[in-house]
């Protein structure tokens, strides 16, 4: 396999509207900024501006040995498209981000559907229904997975290039700076049942920084962890279609200081596989609020094994519970490789004879004993779950949503 070896096309258009005209709508966006097309692999080292927003036609690679610098503000933009023309950005393995957004002047990933502009947090003309309009952010690193081999394929990308490949054996790897950055509508098909993830983290090293991000309105999940030891703290998904977190191949790292905010699409907040047979030393979840609906909280599958720790749950009825799924997790949990401690739950959403033990379920039925007030408790009001205060700067916080 090999790299491709395609300069980067690099068009610039003037887009002459006035700064104040932005009521666009989803079929004819507007923006009044110089617009910077790009696709293909990057030959050099990139910085991409907070004056102009990049387009990102089809798959955009940094690969090994070239960095990627986007500066605070910047708006990067995802044409439509699918399958093998999907718009997606890749740091591939080697390859570095630095993307330091500030609080003030977030980093936003969105669709070329989207009326945003230079200087906007937020468009007018799409909300948290809007989804799969282009793909998503994925940075593919050499730290350990529990995969049949010690690298993989990341799903979402063709299997015949190199640059789809992750894993290996250094833990420490480090792949940039990922910091207040906002993916908004993507998660576009690439297969039949295959859609790219909001913010993919597979491989990722611990010496990656990733820091107060926020997925909104993505198909598929909205940050998935494939293995690797990467540490995650200030997260917020919103809205996604399939699970919020989701943690495979033996992820190793922390996730401190979360919130998921369910929309009518969603499946799970948390969706815990474990090591594929492998070894795995686990991860630890903090801090956590899980604001739900008609969908279910978590999955613990195939030996899982973790710590999930101060959660907050509410906004669930009685189609949200909490499931060990199988034996091997069910083992996990009983030989302490998987540990609930400090869950708070507001049940006001369920019907009034509603049990913790018929919301926190062992479905294996392989527990010898399974009490779940052991961890769980029913509040109206928590001590435990995340610091908001440290999420205002989203755009789902600016919409309300929390």
């Amino acid at each position: 396999m090999k790299f491709y070896n395609v300069l980067p096309a690099i068009v610039l258009s003037l887009i002459a509207i006035s700064c104040d005209n932005n009521d666009g709508d989803r079929n004819n966006p507007i923006n009044n900024s110089l617009e910077v097309n790009k696709s293909g692999v990057l030959s050099t080292d990139e910085t991409w501006s907070g004056d102009s927003i990049y387009v990102l036609n089809g798959r955009v690679i940094v690969p090994n040995g070239v960095t990627l610098t986007v500066e605070p503000g910047t708006i990067i933009k995802g044409k439509e498209g699918d399958g093998a023309i999907a718009s997606t950005l890749i740091i591939a393995q080697g390859g570095m981000i630095d993307a330091q957004g500030t609080e003030s002047a977030p980093i936003i990933m969105t669709s070329v559907l989207d009326n945003i502009t230079v200087g906007q947090q937020a468009g007018t003309n799409l909300d948290e229904t809007d989804a799969g309009l282009w793909g998503g952010l994925i940075v593919l690193g050499y730290a350990p997975i529990s995969a049949d081999a010690a690298t993989a394929l990341i799903e979402g990308l063709p299997a015949n290039e190199a640059y789809a490949v992750y894993g290996g054996t250094d833990a420490a790897d480090n792949s940039g700076y990922i910091e207040y950055v906002s993916v908004r509508h993507g998660g576009t098909l690439i297969g039949d049942g295959n859609e790219i993830n909001g913010i993919t983290l597979a491989g990722v090293g611990s010496a990656t920084v990733v820091n107060n991000i926020e997925v909104v309105a993505n198909v598929d999940d909205g940050v998935e962890f494939f293995g690797g030891s990467v540490n995650a703290s200030n997260i917020v998904v919103w809205a996604q279609g399939d699970d919020a977190y989701d943690i495979d191949q033996a992820y190793a790292g922390t996730i401190d200081n979360f919130v998921y905010v369910a929309g009518p699409n969603s499946d799970h907040g948390l969706e815990i596989d474990g090591p594929e047979g492998k070894t795995g030393s686990g991860f630890t979840a903090s801090n956590g609020s899980l604001y739900g609906m008609s969908a279910e909280i978590a999955d613990f599958r195939d030996s899982a094994m973790g710590n999930i720790q101060n959660i907050y749950i509410t906004g669930f009825d009685d189609a949200g519970d909490w499931e060990i799924d199988e034996t091997g997790g069910a083992h996990n949990y009983e030989n302490g490789l998987l540990n609930f401690a400090s869950i708070e739950i507001d049940m006001t959403n369920y019907t009034a004879d509603k049990t913790l033990a018929q919301i926190f379920m062992d479905k294996s039925g392989a527990l010898t004993a399974w009490d779940p007030s052991t961890f769980a408790t029913v509040v109206t009001a928590p001590t435990v779950g995340a610091d908001e205060s440290k999420l205002a700067w989203t755009y789902t916080a600016m919409k309300g949503a929390f």
